[in-house]
């Protein structure tokens, strides 16, 4: 039998495996570890769709010629499903009264539910209290499932995006004890949300650049590689906010001032050249 992968030859002679599940058992476990997935599969010039694959599993590698298999990313994969989920807010909008009260049971079933409880439960979460009618509006889903895929798509032009927002919150960290120190609360808090939003995502577009083969961690900051670099950045901000939550005013100003801001400018710029932007 003869095996392809995304159109290609691939030299794997089956062992012990005797069947297509068993081969495809195998084949996941070791895409697991590339950060991809099997996202199809046609045997003998057939496509094995959804309904089929059962029967499909149980089928003689001895009784095939050819089995081709096609994998995905795991950022293509959830791209997929954040096109669905758009689909989906825009259903459920569209749904009488009656259907919404059955919209979330039967859109957790869904293969796109399924991806994003997997890979991203936060995100899966607030799809379903959209769908059961509690949390943030449809509309507000809808503007931050764009996002998301935005950073899915194209990592490297989202990222090269973030410049004037990483040095708006680096000046405001930067101003953050002053505004402590006058009783600019308000200020105050805004800052470390906004610095707490635009850090989480930096971290995930630096996840994305990394399973999409950009070279990133092989970035060296101060001769310190670029994951321990941020292992220590995500350390110091973990300082920062339990800081912040005792109303220690001058540790969170010397933290934010002479520690974050500067971390979070070169974490950026350094990984904006590795991403070729």
């Amino acid at each position: 039998m003869k095996i392809r992968i995304n159109g290609a030859d691939a030299d794997i002679r089956p062992d012990t495996e005797k069947t297509v599940g068993e081969i495809l058992s195998v084949m996941e476990s070791w895409l697991s570890g590339s950060g991809h997935r099997l996202s199809g599969l046609n045997v003998d010039g057939e496509m094995i769709s959804a309904e089929s694959m059962e029967a499909c599993f149980t089928r003689e590698i001895d009784t095939i010629d050819t089995m081709d298999i096609s994998t995905s990313s795991l950022p293509q994969l959830l791209a997929e499903s954040l096109m669905h989920l758009l689909q989906d807010a825009e259903e459920y909008e569209a749904a009488g009264f009656e259907e919404k009260a059955l919209f979330a049971a039967r859109w957790r079933e869904s293969p796109q539910a399924c991806m994003l409880a997997e890979q991203n439960p936060v995100f899966f979460e607030m799809a379903e209290n959209v769908f059961s009618g509690r949390g943030i509006d449809p509309e507000s889903l809808r503007k931050l499932t764009v996002e998301r895929l935005r950073e899915l798509q194209d990592p490297s032009s989202e990222f090269g995006k973030l410049l004037p927002l990483v040095e708006n919150i680096c000046l405001r960290l930067e101003e953050l004890p002053l505004d402590l120190q006058t009783g600019k609360d308000t200020r105050a808090a805004d800052t470390i949300s906004l610095f707490s939003g635009v850090t989480e995502k930096i971290l995930r577009i630096i996840n994305v650049l990394k399973m999409e083969g950009y070279p990133v961690g092989e970035v060296s900051v101060n001769n310190m590689p670029i994951n321990a670099y941020i292992a220590e950045f995500d350390s110091v901000l973990r300082q920062m906010l339990n800081a912040y939550e005792q109303r220690d005013i001058i540790l969170v100003g010397d933290l934010a001032e002479y520690e974050m801001a500067p971390r979070l400018r070169t974490i950026h710029s350094s990984i904006l050249n590795a991403a070729g932007d």
